[in-house]
């Protein structure tokens, strides 16, 4: 399933789409980029109101999944959607795959093909983005530190959300406060470096998690 919360992972840069006639039925494979299950769930809605004899259908956001098989038989094609989307390693994807009955059965091994084939052809041909996780980090130091904890920050490749002045609590005296995003993998060093450069006068904490950036 998905990799570690730090990991770098692939989704779709925009929607997809593929057509295939097999043994005269219609497959017509979908697929979106995600961000949440109500935007799947939505997605899924709009395209259940479409005339067709099946839409099965299968998501993935991290370490939660969902597939149906839409009264195909079990196992034999929701679950190959997400076979498709977890074996090109993509996350944050949703992927339906309509069918229209052409009059000739599949068999259970011939749906597994039609329907994982049409989802991962589909998927293979789409554009891909890159997401990069972020944390979010609230820093408190001595405005006489700044000149070299933003050079760090620069290097660390943060972006400085917001920032201000306060003379309250955690640190004594005067203190510059500076809101920022970083990518998550650069997080630990970063701490460390901070500690360091400024004689371990300086106060961070981790806010909630920023959304993922995207290159």
């Amino acid at each position: 399933m998905a990799g570690s919360a730090d990991s770098v992972k692939e989704t779709l840069a925009e929607p997809a789409s593929l057509e295939q006639v097999i043994k005269n039925s219609r497959f017509l494979a979908r697929a979106w980029p995600i961000g949440n299950i109500e935007e799947a769930e939505q997605q899924i809605a709009e395209i259940a109101r479409q005339e067709a004899s099946h839409h099965c259908w299968a998501w993935r956001l991290g370490s939660q999944y969902r597939f149906h098989d839409a009264n195909e038989p079990a196992g034999t094609a929701g679950r190959p959607i997400l076979a498709a989307i977890e074996g090109q390693n993509l996350d944050d994807v949703l992927v339906i795959v309509t069918r229209w009955f052409g009059g000739t059965k599949l068999g259970t091994g011939g749906l597994v093909r039609a329907y994982g084939g049409a989802a991962a052809e589909c998927l293979r041909l789409a554009h891909r983005r890159t997401i990069i996780p972020q944390s979010s980090l609230r820093i408190w130091l001595s405005p006489n530190h700044q000149g070299p904890v933003r050079h760090l920050l620069q290097a660390a490749a943060a972006v400085r959300l917001e920032e201000g002045y306060v003379s309250a609590p955690p640190l004594p005296g005067l203190q510059l406060w500076i809101a920022l995003r970083l990518p998550s993998a650069n997080l630990d060093l970063l701490t460390q470096q901070l500690t360091d450069v400024t004689s371990g006068q300086i106060h961070w904490s981790l806010s909630n998690e920023a959304p993922d950036s995207t290159s």
